[in-house]
């Protein structure tokens, strides 16, 4: 053999770290309708590139030798370590536009929380490479939230600000031994939007007359988390296809649609299925005028990750009301790729993600969408890794 076992691990565990950085002066991006409106009134996209260097390398395969060939000390194999898929979870790229689009108001707001809790991959659960050196690892797990208001801004600004702060606190409070960690992420999700929900009543936040959508996503090392509480969606595109990680609540789904007709509720048809014709979706935070029959009960999904992913969108129905999943994924590869092969040679500093945020809200207003949109990409590829590649 032309090395060793200990040699390609010590090539290996040699790459180094790259601490996560940020083009904004905070740790976190939270844009909210006030800080949108601003950017957007004179009718350009608004943009804040957000970026990071490091790496996500790729799962080495283990290098088997034919033993028959060797004898004594040659007789070796030589076996990569595992690794976890998003190693220390530091070579995440991203990119957002929230623009006010042709409604009169902006009710939109979006949360970029890098690092939003540090642990280890173990400890956040679902790690493919458990007892390995990067699973025990302290790392950074980042949040992303797209939120879509309705009969004000309020409470999806509130979201913004607040949503990833309760979310956490439930994960630390949650401490039942025993506990499977997927239970454990979907309790701290269920209380936690139940906190939020009832923060707004407490504080006095908003009229009950006003709620929003919250499709959040957390990102591990190991596992991609999703909580959704109404119509707004994520969606996971993985080498050709793409992945729903989210499915909309609506009126007329027919789980949601024996739950409120169970209720006493009703699903009328005024310009689509809404419940007593008013809201068109089941789920929210706010709208207490609709208790019952509207929740603030979120569906949560896990989706581990593999080294054919290639981004993360979360965005409100500003595009998925003109884009199928397939055309946003269709868009999102080809740009990317596009993008990533170019970097090299490209004179100005918007990463990969961001381009493709910019250009799928280009698409949703040329295709007429009324609504406002909001868009976050997370490129899951690692930065080194493509400029190695070309």
């Amino acid at each position: 053999m032309e090395s060793t076992e200990e040699e390609q691990l010590e090539r290996v565990n040699s790459l180094p770290d790259l601490e996560l950085a940020s083009t904004s002066s905070s740790p976190s991006s939270i844009l909210t309708t006030e800080d949108s409106r601003s950017t957007t009134s004179s009718g350009e996209v608004s943009r804040t590139t957000t970026s990071s260097s490091g790496e996500i390398p790729a799962l080495l395969v283990p290098v088997l030798v034919d033993r028959t060939l060797l004898t004594g000390d040659e007789l070796r194999v030589a076996v990569a370590r595992p690794k976890c898929v998003g190693r220390n979870n530091k070579g995440v790229t991203w990119g957002f536009t929230s623009v006010i689009g042709r409604r009169r108001e902006m009710e939109d707001a979006v949360a970029l929380i890098p690092g939003f809790m540090s642990c280890t991959c173990d400890y956040v659960g679902g790690c493919t490479a458990p007892g390995s050196k990067t699973s025990s690892e302290i790392s950074p797990v980042h949040f992303f939230g797209v939120y879509d208001g309705h009969g004000g801004n309020q409470v999806a600004n509130f979201c913004a600000e607040r949503m990833h702060e309760v979310i956490a606190q439930e994960w630390d409070r949650e401490t039942v031994d025993g506990y499977e960690w997927q239970r454990k992420w979907e309790t701290a999700f269920s209380i936690g939007f139940e906190k939020a929900d009832n923060e707004l009543l407490e504080e006095a936040i908003a009229s009950e007359m006003v709620g929003s959508t919250a499709v959040v996503a957390i990102l591990s090392g190991c596992q991609i988390i999703t909580s959704n509480c109404g119509d707004s969606r994520a969606v996971l595109c993985r080498g050709t296809e793409t992945i729903p990680l989210t499915v909309d609540q609506k009126p007329d789904r027919e789980d949601e649609l024996l739950r409120i007709e169970g209720g006493g509720g009703k699903v009328i048809n005024w310009n689509g299925a809404r419940v007593f014709g008013v809201l068109a979706m089941s789920r929210a935070i706010g709208d207490r005028y609709l208790r019952p029959w509207i929740i603030p009960v979120p569906e949560i999904s896990f989706m581990t990750r593999t080294d054919e992913d290639e981004c993360l969108i979360l965005a409100s129905d500003g595009l998925w009301d003109v884009m199928t999943n397939e055309e946003v994924g269709e868009v999102a590869r080809h740009l990317l790729r596009r993008r990533r092969r170019s970097i090299s040679s490209l004179t100005d500093d918007i990463p990969p993600a961001q381009a493709v945020a910019d250009h799928l809200t280009e698409i949703a207003y040329g295709r007429n969408s009324s609504d406002n949109i909001s868009i976050i990409v997370v490129d899951l590829k690692a930065k080194r890794k493509r400029q190695q590649r070309q």
